[in-house]
């Protein structure tokens, strides 16, 4: 059966749109966080699979980075290992950590990686303590209790780390042999322990020293909105601190903003907030216009 003329027409103005944007980013590398619902939906999972995949074959160099804390969550429960949380961060002692180690770099990894081979890529997956990818330091969190909002307190939240270090060595090994790394952001100290990473800075981190072109950040949000509940798009990094100075930006969306702001200002083309549950939102993001989320640059568009 053909196309209807209205069908073909189509067709062809979603290629043609994209035309520019393949020629663009061809050679360059588009780091994504895979996460929120696109990790637990089947046809989202597929959808994301399949955009990878492509933006691989047009001659890019697409690095997921992902998250898994529902997973980790639920073994934790199943396993009656009580979580404890400071400021939204998991206190992560010994044993939490072996079930992270298991679920990040174990379960949730390679469903990753054979849900990209799959769909025709050629993907390998990767924690940060292979080949000291990500070196990492201990977080020690300042925290302040409500009864005494004036004083502050420094905690230990276990093995909770922060980048110190990424090896690029690893990676572009990896992408000059046409792989496509999905990497688990679990980092190593130097004392050899491993440490469980805020996948948004890890992926921020690979983007600033790999200097990509673009930061992907997958949410359950339709990007950043402003205080009328609009989508806000192609703002400038002095935009997005001007909207955090004034309270648009406050609460859980802060630190994943943070880690965009600091990708672009450090030398990152572009960061985006994309809404991870509208199938295909990155080839939505990478090649229209329009897009679904959130742009940041300082490049003029």
């Amino acid at each position: 059966m053909s196309l209807t003329i209205d069908n073909a027409m189509n067709v062809a103005n979603v290629l043609t749109e994209a035309l520019p944007y393949i020629q663009r980013f061809t050679k360059r590398t588009i780091v994504v966080k895979f996460g929120g619902n696109a990790m637990v939906d089947e046809a989202l999972q597929n959808s994301f699979a399949r955009d990878i995949v492509l933006m691989k074959l047009v001659g890019m160099n697409p690095i997921v980075v992902h998250g898994g804390g529902p997973q980790i969550g639920a073994l934790l429960d199943k396993l009656n290992i009580q979580s404890q949380f400071v400021d939204g961060m998991r206190v992560t002692d010994s044993a939490t950590m072996d079930v992270v180690e298991m679920v990040l770099g174990g379960a949730v990894n390679k469903q990753i990686v054979n849900l990209i081979n799959n769909n025709g890529g050629n993907a390998i997956g990767l924690t940060g303590k292979d080949g000291q990818l990500i070196q990492a330091k201990k977080m020690l969190k300042k925290h302040t209790s409500s009864e005494q909002m004036n004083a502050s307190e420094i905690i230990d939240i276990g093995h909770v780390g922060e980048v110190n270090k990424i090896n690029v060595n690893v990676i572009d090994m990896l992408i000059n042999s046409d792989f496509i790394p999905v990497i688990a952001p679990i980092g190593v100290g130097q004392d050899g322990k491993s440490y469980n990473i805020n996948a948004d800075l890890v992926a921020g981190k690979i983007a600033e020293v790999l200097q990509a072109e673009k930061l992907m950040l997958l949410t359950n949000v339709s990007g950043l909105q402003d205080k009328q509940g609009k989508v806000l798009t192609g703002l400038t990094t002095q935009q997005v601190d001007e909207l955090i100075d004034d309270g648009t930006i406050y609460g859980g969306m802060l630190p994943k903003i943070g880690c965009a702001l600091d990708a672009v200002k450090s030398g990152v083309a572009s960061a985006h907030i994309i809404d991870g549950r509208v199938a295909h939102a990155v080839l939505l993001e990478v090649f229209t216009d329009e897009g679904v989320g959130t742009l940041i640059t300082n490049r003029k568009l």
